[in-house]
């Protein structure tokens, strides 16, 4: 399984020095608590770690800098327990380059009516010191998450987990490398794209290789090697019975196996963490990768298909917010247009991550139609059901837009015997018309990243922390304005 570093965030206090140094040190002291209860009572994926009270524009700009050069921050986490003057953020807020969150708390939850005094009112002055300091993050234009609640609130701690997530696949993403196995296929437009822009503005990184380079790779497994996966394969899948016994099932799940082994492996020795192939390019090889591709999607490794380098990135991206689970390789297929039961079938002519399944998956081997080789294995399942987005991010003429569209997926009540191939059935918000009539405007591919686990508020965070345009069709999108947005948007990131 494909690691992440163990990030933390840091947490950093606004105060001043008209208070005197007592109230700063119990400024200091509850601070220290907020962040204890965060990490113990929290259920947050990563350490959130106490910095110290920041009073000086000097101080503020030095800590800023230092969370910068850090490589194990992945982000800032601010909170003005008092007034702090928002003049003296300036030079820090523009110096971060770390994804930023606001939090606006304060200490106590309740107001103690019967004690209340204006000791109490000058400490805890969060209601307006943090209406300060976001007047200075608006006026700069500074990308930022705001949240606002008690810190014990389970709302709040939600809000704040899941940010944490999308900040921390951000600050991996410059550790996304996709290897890219031949180009892509050939007079298809939405899958090419500038691969120096994207690693400008995502820190991914693209590189070709031709297909001998891992047909090379494959030719060093072992058959020691290739027998331990097989048997593996046995403890995990369901095989055909034709599988038992040496012969052309047989050879053709080994050869995936083959393929597995050896992508994996040039896969580690290059650090990259996602890669595509395409089926137009595939000299040296007797089969296009199929179980290969998905069983190293359920270890976490980006992937698309037709040489998509752009979602292999995203779905690595995807599955870092979605710690690897419910998140594949997805592509709208075909259309159920039965009156008041429309929905969608997707699915790719191999590659659908096991993630998603709801059932214990198959392996089948069958004809694949198109790409002139050998009959590929490959895992077959039925998606489960349940909330789910479905995302893609295209290339607008030098600039990014990331299209979501929030859906209900159904798991699949109607056996399909003859199709040979792992699939997903959703209904799109708000509607399939609707919301299909939104996507072709908006320019979204027909390959996405599906996931059940990832939120469309984690990947509106991610659009603004990296200063791209986003755009939501969910149960709540009129196709007027949504087409009006569009507009608007044009002028806005151009």
């Amino acid at each position: 399984m494909l690691e992440v570093r163990p990030y933390t965030f840091w947490f950093v206090t606004g105060s001043q020095h008209l208070y005197g140094e007592e109230t700063l040190q119990e400024v200091a002291n509850n601070s220290k608590e907020v962040v204890a209860g965060l990490n113990k009572e929290g259920n947050l994926p990563f350490e959130v770690e106490f910095k110290e009270v920041l009073t000086t524009a000097p101080d503020i700009h030095s800590l800023m800098q230092k969370a910068n050069a850090d490589e194990n921050c992945a982000g800032v986490i601010t909170w003005m327990h008092t007034f702090s003057p928002a003049k003296m953020w300036i030079s820090g807020l523009k110096a971060l380059q770390k994804p930023l969150l606001h939090l606006h708390t304060q200490f106590n939850r309740d107001i103690p009516w019967e004690s209340i005094d204006m000791d109490f009112m000058n400490l805890n002055q969060a209601a307006h010191g943090d209406r300060e300091y976001g007047f200075i993050g608006t006026r700069m234009d500074v990308s930022r998450k705001v949240v606002v609640g008690h810190w014990q609130s389970k709302e709040v701690t939600t809000k704040v987990s899941d940010w944490m997530k999308t900040a921390v696949a951000v600050a991996d993403g410059s550790n996304i490398r996709v290897a890219r196995f031949g180009d892509n296929m050939r007079n298809v437009a939405v899958t090419d794209g500038d691969k120096i822009e994207a690693q400008i503005k995502f820190g991914w990184t693209v590189d070709y290789y031709g297909i001998g380079d891992l047909v090379e790779e494959m030719d060093q497994v072992t058959d020691e090697e290739l027998n331990a996966l097989y048997k593996e394969y046995e403890e995990l899948y369901e095989l055909p019975a034709e599988a038992s016994e040496p012969g052309p099932i047989r050879d053709s799940i080994l050869y995936q196996g083959k393929i597995e082994l050896g992508l994996k492996s040039f896969l580690k020795k290059g650090n990259y963490t996602a890669f595509t192939t395409n089926f137009e390019d595939l000299h040296g090889m007797k089969q296009l990768p199929g179980l290969a591709a998905q069983r190293l999607m359920a270890e976490g490794y980006g992937f698309a298909g037709e040489g998509d380098w752009r979602t292999a990135a995203l779905l690595r991206f995807m599955k870092i917010i979605a710690g690897n689970e419910g998140t594949s390789f997805m592509e709208d297929y075909t259309y159920h247009l039965e009156p008041g039961n429309e929905m969608i079938l997707g699915s790719h002519m191999l590659e659908i991550c096991p993630t998603v399944s709801a059932t214990k998956p198959k392996i089948v081997v069958n004809p694949l139609g198109i790409g002139g080789k050998e009959d590929p294995a490959r895992l077959v399942f039925d998606g489960r059901g349940g909330d789910a987005v479905n995302a893609s991010l295209i290339e607008m003429g030098g600039r990014y837009r990331l299209v979501i569209n929030e859906v209900k997926a159904e798991q699949p009540e109607i056996e399909t015997p003859n199709l040979p191939v792992a699939k997903v059935l959703w209904k799109p918000e708000p509607s399939l018309s609707e919301a299909t009539e939104a996507w072709i405007y908006a320019g979204g591919a027909h390959h996405t990243v599906f996931s059940f686990d990832v939120t469309t508020e984690q990947l509106y965070d991610f659009a603004n922390m990296a200063k791209i345009e986003c755009v939501v069709i969910d149960k709540d999108t009129k196709l007027r304005q949504f087409r009006n947005e569009l507009k608007w948007n044009e002028a806005v990131y151009r």
